[in-house]
């Protein structure tokens, strides 16, 4: 039965969730910023930037206390960055390969774009073009990562065990990405069968790289993690392409989904072994002995 602390809690949450998506639906559908020169939706992540520091206001917490510490960066960087290098890797490989023996003669192009599956808005490979990107997504991340497992995980945590509230919160994550669906619904991308399969696989996707990060909050005490390994994965997204002659990135969902599971295979395995030591060292024992 979910008592009253915990209802109050829910729907703060998800005032907080409509409020931040309903500005970013907004830009996504009506300013449409991401088609333009910018090749990102930045407005509505930084007003989710600002929501969380109201909230942070109001609820009595500080950036620090929803994972923000400065300590634990270099760990973070490290271990965020190898998630993203290895998982990637390996998805990059097989699409290679899938397309090289469908005799398509892939090859590796970089540039800078936006994530779309068709009309990608090319910006080019410019200086301007690269800063734009790497700014883009350093809002972006701070924006969703701060929003999700630092705000609403914290929020969830104080009503709810810490896998509920990260089931929470990445099911939450996987609801914000739908917007996405619609726009491609909206330029004739996707039938509507299509956008309702594509719905469901994006909340699946999405909730998995966001139950991923979540555990690594656990893990680690702090959200650079997910930090770093989402600035990874975005950033190769938008500049690093798989290019044949007849298009660019053709099978790149299939990249993304593959390393989505392999990042969450490795952390889940990380996450064992950390409980696995703790059982095994004096603490862990006497803790275990009450």
């Amino acid at each position: 039965m979910i008592t009253r602390k915990q209802k109050r809690s829910i729907l703060y949450i998800l005032f907080v969730f409509i409020l931040c998506s309903a500005a970013k639906d907004f830009e996504f559908l009506v300013l449409k910023t991401d088609e333009t020169f910018l090749a990102e939706n930045i407005f509505c992540k930084i007003f989710a930037i600002l929501v969380i520091s109201q909230c942070l206001v109001e609820r009595k917490l500080s950036w620090r206390s929803i994972g923000f510490r400065l300590k634990g960066i270099k760990k973070g960087l490290i271990l965020g960055f190898s998630l993203g290098l290895s998982t990637f890797a390996i998805s990059y490989l097989a699409e290679f390969l899938i397309l090289f023996f469908m005799g398509k003669s892939p090859r590796l192009s970089f540039y800078i774009s936006n994530f779309a599956l068709s009309d990608q808005t090319v910006t080019g490979i410019s200086l301007s073009a690269l800063l734009i990107c790497i700014l883009g997504n350093v809002i972006n991340v701070t924006a969703e990562e701060g929003l999700f497992r630092g705000l609403i995980f914290k929020l969830g945590r104080r009503a709810f065990s810490t896998r509920s509230a990260n089931f929470i919160q990445a099911l939450l994550f996987g609801i914000w990405h739908l917007v996405i669906v619609t726009v491609w619904f909206k330029e004739g991308s996707l039938t509507l069968g299509a956008a309702f399969l594509m719905g469901v696989g994006y909340i699946i996707l999405a909730g998995i790289l966001g139950f991923e990060w979540g555990l690594c909050v656990t893990l680690t005490g702090t959200i650079w993690t997910g930090i770093f390994e989402h600035f990874f994965n975005n950033f190769i997204s938008n500049s690093l392409h798989v290019v044949t002659d007849t298009g660019a990135d053709e099978l790149q969902i299939l990249r993304i989904v593959l390393s989505n599971i392999l990042s969450l295979l490795l952390v889940l395995f990380l996450m064992k072994r950390s409980k696995k030591r703790k059982r095994r060292s004096p603490e862990g024992r006497r803790t275990s002995d009450r």
